[in-house]
């Protein structure tokens, strides 16, 4: 199964186009869930939600959905990966309610931790119940070298079953910086090598697509064979797709699930398509 989904299940300018015309922050998560399979869960990264919240995640979406929450930054960044056992004890049992809608935890970790950060990485990885499924993005340079580096990071991850996490921005830096939301996106987003492997069995993609959906067919072109081999292998790969402002981003998944054409990988109606337009209601 391929899991499909966007970097947040919520947008004011989705409303009308993906999601209903009315409808209020509060069923944007249902209706992104009528869409999508996962979704990535940013939220986690910046802060925590209440045991209330986690609860209405749960109760709002239906059981084969599946979150990939982040490792909040206070342990990937601020806190280097260090003496947070505890802390991460209680953010464990905050999210507990959710494992079995989880697909995965992302760790995601700054530039700064190069390879001589690995031991911190297994140190901290070991502290994570053994059922749920990791996935690790790195930024610093030294992990793509092909050589000594990437090779012993890939083969740490192959060992422990953990999934590396691909960022393909090449479509994001293929076009000018014209606009504020690409130029902000430009600076934000990391200009990293992208190197294909599956090291586990549900290999991450991060698609961060050009503003010209038309343009995105050439550009993610490569990544519709690797999926359906992936596919075809009995992996489970999760794919998530960005634009600069994600104003886009349902559309770019709906137009790469129509191009994949596999049918293991499926995508939900809009909600909006499904709604009477105005001119029926008169």
């Amino acid at each position: 199964m391929l899991y499909i989904g966007c970097p947040q299940w919520s947008s004011a300018h989705w409303k009308g186009r993906f999601f209903t015309r009315d409808c209020q922050p509060k069923h944007m998560l249902e209706q992104y869930s009528q869409i999508f399979s996962s979704v990535e869960g940013n939220t986690s990264f910046y802060a925590d939600p209440t045991p209330e919240t986690i609860l209405k995640w749960q109760n709002s979406v239906p059981n084969h959905f599946k979150f990939t929450f982040k490792v909040p930054r206070r342990f990937s960044h601020d806190m280097a990966l260090k003496n947070c056992q505890s802390d991460l004890l209680v953010w464990l049992k905050l999210f507990e309610p959710l494992f079995e809608n989880i697909g995965q935890i992302m760790l995601q970790l700054p530039k700064s931790c190069g390879p001589n950060f690995l031991a911190s990485i297994n140190d901290f990885t070991r502290l994570l119940p053994q059922d749920l499924p990791l996935g690790i993005e790195v930024r610093h340079l030294d992990f793509f070298d092909k050589a000594a580096n990437e090779t012993k990071f890939n083969q740490f991850l192959i060992a422990h079953n953990y999934n590396r996490i691909m960022m393909d921005t090449r479509p994001l830096f293929s076009e000018p910086p014209v606009t504020e939301a690409i130029i902000d996106a430009q600076k934000k987003k990391p200009k990293v090598p992208l190197h294909v492997i599956s090291t586990a069995q549900a290999p991450v993609i991060r698609y961060v697509g050009c503003s010209d959906l038309e343009a995105n067919k050439k550009l993610y072109r490569p990544w519709l064979n690797k999926i359906r081999h992936w596919l075809d292998e009995g992996k489970t790969p999760y794919l998530f797709f960005h634009t600069a402002d994600n104003y886009d981003a349902p559309l770019l998944a709906k137009q790469f699930i129509a191009d994949l054409a596999h049918p293991s990988a499926t995508l939900g109606k809009f909600p909006a398509e499904l709604e009477p337009s105005q001119n029926s209601l008169f």
